[in-house]
């Protein structure tokens, strides 16, 4: 059951445009910056990203998807089997300055596999996390360099992301 809705289709886009801005800003510029989209809803963050930074800095960024099934920590091997999708990153990530894109933030866990499959692929110069929602309750250490909105939430409550390219709307609700 929806209990609040948190982001609309212009706040998702508001958040995509200051990450933008933020990562080009931290980078000084985006020479040798990579974004690598997770899936399933970071790899449309990404892409709204590159297009945001192309649009400001008139050049394009290179940006692929990474499936973490396989690193997960939580899948038995039957779910293992039953979802398998693919990483599709056509560029070398050695010495490159990684900004890994997902869309919620929550224990930690997910971000924690995305690295783990990102050292079997290269070794980059460095690796940054963007995020459009934090909601807290990391059993990790791991944060976000790049925040579209923290938002409390209790650990029942769910984070529901809704985009046009997977869901055919754009909104952030809260979901009890």
């Amino acid at each position: 059951m929806q209990k609040a809705k948190i982001m609309d289709e212009k706040a998702i886009g508001r958040a995509i445009t200051r990450i933008s801005h933020e990562i080009i800003e931290k980078n000084k510029g985006i020479e040798n910056v990579v974004l690598i989209g997770i899936k399933t809803r970071g790899v449309p963050v990404a892409n709204r990203i590159a297009d945001k930074i192309q649009s400001i800095e008139g050049k394009k960024v290179d940006t692929g998807e990474m499936d973490i099934t396989f690193y997960r920590d939580d899948l038995t091997k039957k779910q293992m089997d039953a979802v398998v999708n693919s990483t599709h990153i056509d560029f070398d990530i050695t010495n490159k300055t990684v900004v890994l894109v997902d869309d919620v933030l929550y224990t930690g866990r997910t971000a924690r596999s995305a690295l783990n499959a990102l050292v079997d692929l290269g070794r980059p110069k460095a690796i940054q996390l963007a995020v459009l929602v934090d909601r807290g309750h990391r059993e990790l250490p791991i944060r976000a360099d790049y925040v579209g909105k923290n938002v409390p939430t209790s650990r029942n409550e769910i984070i529901s992301v809704k985009l046009t390219e997977c869901d055919k709307e754009d909104e952030v609700t809260i979901e009890e």
